[in-house]
């Protein structure tokens, strides 16, 4: 009896481990199918439904010379995401989405993430840069990355409304401070929100944006967006309208 009853159970854990591989495989998500999903929403919770990690949104070729990899805020839905995405997709770009624990500090995932881009270009040698997206709480990840990052490879880093100042008691529980300048072979580009328009820091009496970063580009977005108000979700479509590539495409 107790060895039948062993079997069942192991049978069940096999199965149990099955489904899940499956499911996280189903989770995995490409470009072509957040474009084709009708409801942007939709689309939005399929991105996020990754398990954590550095995904590939595309098949790689010989002309991606880029790797691009977009960083999500703290609490994200996904659907912002979902045009720019499309927007910046070019024949030059690999375009990867790098899902984290964002509900924790961002030191751990800055070192898998460097783990992960170190492991990808081992495995691409096309790759000749790297450009960073980050919106919100997902621009202190890749400010903070920026400082350790030690590659052969030039980085372009991008903050879209992140509060790299930073929030409330961040500095001392997760021991935050933001960089005090650009590192050599790297370049930082600062996506600010009109304070008063964002939703997420409307209600601070300081703007958690402005920050002093010696060789930083800032760029202050303005009020409104294809006849919308330009929030803090807005933003990463408007950058990406916006945004350029000094590789001749």
């Amino acid at each position: 009896m107790k060895n039948i009853l062993f079997k069942l159970i192991l049978l069940l854990l096999i199965i149990s481990c099955s489904d899940e591989g499956l499911i996280n495989k189903d989770k995995k998500v490409n470009l072509e199918q957040l474009k084709s999903t009708n409801d942007v929403f939709e689309a939005g919770l399929k991105l996020m439904a990754m398990p954590n990690g550095l995904h590939d949104l595309e098949g790689k070729d010989d002309n991606q010379k880029t790797l691009f990899i977009s960083v999500h805020g703290n609490s994200s839905r996904g659907y912002e995401w979902i045009y720019p995405l499309q927007v910046i997709n070019t024949d030059i770009n690999l375009i990867t989405f790098f899902r984290w624990d964002d509900s924790s500090c961002v030191n751990p995932s800055v070192n898998s993430l460097d783990v992960l881009i170190q492991d990808k270009l081992r495995n691409n040698k096309n790759i000749q840069k790297i450009i960073l997206f980050g919106h919100s709480y997902g621009g202190l990840l890749v400010a903070s990355f920026m400082e350790q990052w030690t590659g052969e490879l030039p980085l372009e880093v991008h903050t879209i409304a992140a509060p790299l100042k930073g929030l409330g008691s961040l500095s001392v529980v997760c021991n935050y401070r933001a960089p005090e300048q650009v590192p050599k072979k790297s370049s930082l580009f600062e996506w600010r929100t009109i304070h008063k328009l964002d939703g997420a820091f409307q209600d601070l009496n300081y703007d958690p944006q402005n920050v002093e970063i010696i060789g930083s580009n800032i760029t202050r977005l303005p009020g409104k967006y294809k006849n919308n108000k330009l929030g803090h979700n807005w933003s990463i479509s408007w950058v990406a309208d916006n945004f350029k590539q000094d590789i001749k495409r």
